[in-house]
């Protein structure tokens, strides 16, 4: 916050450039996240209501569906600037829900209880369902009223099919590399872009002046006519009042 504190004292007027880095990072807006968000609140309900207090499971498997939600986010994010840790994460994502499919197939395996085949109507009327449907509330309240067998069969349903627009994330992003390139090359095109932009405008001014009104013009003589002062290494620095940037003592 402090640091967000003074670039508006310092820089007042600076605005974001939307022509650079990408503008596409809003991760509460993506149905693999929304739907990562219902398979959380689905475990956590699940993981304490059929689990005993104590068992290992309930901490690993809430661990597990928070891992899904939460990587995805930071990986959004973190895509700003590095494609290889967006796909990264994307698939640690995928990892930590597969660990946490097994732990509901487990459970339904040591129990006796069903796992839905996939032309089993129940399956095929909770695949629309979930399909359809990503808020994380809605589940909340539904599965109040249902079994541990159908819960856990809901959770397998959505995370099979969170599972499958994570794999189409990571092939898009995959291919927009190969496309576009990474960080590297997005600052070199916005940089080029800015020098021919600025140059057209004259911003670097006359006789390949870079716009700092002549300090480093030759007069003829082979000196600047207003030589830079240079820095000196000994001369002490004053702090700067992080709560308070305009009061240097």
């Amino acid at each position: 916050m402090v640091f967000f504190s003074l670039i508006r004292i310092f820089v007042p007027d600076m605005k974001e450039d939307k022509d650079f880095l990408r503008q596409d990072n809003d991760y509460r807006t993506m149905k693999a996240f929304r739907k990562a968000e219902c398979i959380y609140d689905v475990t956590y309900y699940f993981a304490h209501q059929f689990l005993k207090p104590g068992d290992r499971t309930i901490d690993q498997m809430i661990q597990a569906a928070r891992s899904g939600k939460q990587n995805l986010a930071e990986g959004t994010i973190d895509g700003v600037t590095s494609r290889e840790m967006e796909i990264k994460l994307a698939n640690v994502n995928r990892a930590s829900l597969h660990e946490l499919l097994l732990d509901y197939e487990d459970y339904l395996r040591v129990r006796g209880l069903e796992q839905w085949k996939y032309d089993d109507p129940r399956c095929q009327q909770t695949r629309a369902f979930c399909k359809a449907h990503l808020d994380s509330a809605v589940y909340r309240e539904k599965i109040r009223e249902r079994s541990d067998e159908t819960i856990a069969n809901i959770a397998i349903t959505l995370i099979h099919q969170c599972d499958v627009l994570l794999r189409g994330m990571i092939e898009w992003m995959k291919r927009d590399f190969k496309e576009n390139g990474g960080i590297k090359e997005e600052m070199y095109r916005a940089r080029k872009e800015w020098m021919r932009r600025n140059e057209q405008k004259g911003a670097y001014g006359q006789n390949g002046s870079n716009g700092f009104n002549g300090a480093n013009r030759s007069n003829g003589s082979g000196q600047p006519t207003n030589p830079i002062e240079p820095i000196i290494p000994n001369r002490p620095i004053n702090p700067i009042n992080p709560k308070d940037p305009t009061k240097n003592k």
